[in-house]
């Protein structure tokens, strides 16, 4: 059906690099999914704890708002998943000293442990899912990343009007 359209509105049967790059995205977040199962992790689970892990050994103790704009999750979904992590003795969640409505995150021992585990089982994956372009330090993955960069670091509202004027072409 997706080709279909292409045809009929470009006469071009090659997909587009939204749809290529939402397929990618969907194979990757599947296999991270399987890669972190025997952890009693989900690939949401693992973005929430590995981006916790990250900033704190930056010196970080972030805000749930402060996770979901570097994961890009909802402000909501990682209210629930914090509360499932908490839940599950991989964080807490502490009031802000400085922010009454802020919620302050941390991993526990626990989570430090399990999420160490979690980061070196995602990075065998990407180790693996890289290898078409030479494996995790080629220069093929290395452009491919800067490439991506530039593309998540364009401004969502110049995106949106362009769309809107354009009609959807994911």
């Amino acid at each position: 059906m997706y080709s279909s359209f292409v045809a009929d509105r470009d006469r071009d049967d090659s997909p587009t690099p939204g749809f290529l790059v939402w397929r990618l995205s969907m194979k990757w977040r599947v296999a991270v999914d399987r890669a972190v199962a025997d952890l009693g992790l989900t690939h949401a689970q693992y973005s929430l704890l590995a981006s916790l892990h990250g900033m704190e050994r930056g010196g970080h103790t972030p805000s749930q708002r402060a996770l979901a704009d570097h994961t890009g999750l909802e402000a909501i979904y990682v209210s629930k998943l914090a509360r499932a992590l908490e839940h599950s003795g991989l964080i807490t969640r502490r009031g802000d000293p400085t922010d009454t409505r802020a919620v302050q995150l941390a991993l526990t021992e626990h989570g430090r442990d399990v999420v160490r585990q979690a980061i070196r089982a995602v990075h065998d994956l990407l180790e693996r899912l890289t290898e078409p372009l030479g494996g995790l330090g080629s220069a093929r993955t290395q452009t491919l990343t800067s490439e991506l960069r530039a593309l998540l670091a364009a401004d969502p509202s110049d995106i949106t009007q362009t769309a809107g004027n354009q009609g959807d072409r994911r």
